[in-house]
């Protein structure tokens, strides 16, 4: 059985993707325009482990059928013949149907939302959430993997998510939207009990906006170097797919960021998959 390693590069863009020509990535096959089933990290997650990727938007197709040809692509993913819808029920979660066939199952995430407290985290050996919200490097250091045993991993990447900041960057020179927190340091940090702001809160125009997609743009081309050093670790015969939970708003039509945005750029995800390139 392989390998299998499982990476959203949260609110990533498919267009902050393309724009930024990742190359190592590229090695992993061609990038596809998908569509995610949630718009927020938390039930975007949830889907994820399901078992059902971001899909493709077909017409003229059922949707029960079209979730039954994606769970029958499990058998290439893992190498393991006779995978099918049915045999992810009753529970429906790839987790614990990864265990069930002999499996370790780890996850590293760097948003709290999907903290090891939270339903998420279940049928996992190991779940931890990153003293760091932007180090897929640090992930990418406690990755392990024993001869006699596959492993998943999935792995929640905050470099791409506002405000798109690399580790070696000084917090003071992060961006900041008044009234919009973004990611919480510390899980208390989200309390409602936290002094909020005073003056009033003014949308950034479209200049600063434009800053911001370059900034998301930036930090593409900065995890490409980690998806370099990843597939160096992993195994031969491992099974890598990378994609984002849901996609980011930079101004168009007046939203910014994601979640309680109806809007195209918000589903619209980048999709790559294969074997991690040698």
């Amino acid at each position: 059985m392989r390998n299998l390693v499982f990476i959203t590069l949260d609110s990533c863009r498919y267009d902050s993707w393309t724009a930024a020509e990742p190359k190592t990535l590229a090695r992993l096959g061609p990038v596809e325009r998908r569509y995610s089933f949630a718009t927020w990290t938390a039930p975007s997650h949830y889907n994820l482990l399901t078992g059902l990727i971001p899909h493709t938007s077909p017409p003229h197709v059922f949707a029960s059928e079209y979730y039954k040809e994606d769970f029958l692509r499990y058998s290439e993913r893992l190498g393991v013949e006779g995978i099918e819808f049915k045999r992810f029920l009753p529970h429906l979660w790839l987790p614990t149907f990864l265990k069930e066939i002999g499996y370790r199952t780890h996850g590293m995430v760097s948003l709290p939302v999907l903290n090891p407290l939270t339903g998420i985290n279940r049928s996992f050996d190991t779940f931890e959430l990153m003293p760091s919200h932007n180090d897929m490097a640090a992930m990418v250091d406690q990755m392990h993997f024993d001869s006699d045993q596959p492993a998943f991993y999935m792995l929640n990447v905050g470099e791409t998510h506002y405000p798109y900041a690399l580790p070696h960057e000084d917090p003071k020179d992060w961006p900041r939207i008044s009234g919009v927190h973004g990611v919480f340091k510390r899980l208390e940090d989200a309390s409602e009990d936290q002094p909020q702001p005073t003056e009033p809160r003014e949308f950034f125009d479209q200049a600063k906006m434009g800053e911001l997609r370059d900034r998301q743009i930036r930090a593409v081309d900065y995890l490409d170097g980690v998806f370099a050093r990843l597939f160096d670790l992993l195994p031969d015969d491992t099974w890598v797919i990378v994609t984002s939970d849901h996609g980011e708003l930079f101004g168009e039509e007046g939203f910014f960021g994601h979640g309680p945005v109806q809007h195209p750029k918000c589903t619209e995800v980048p999709f790559v998959e294969g074997l991690a390139p040698r």
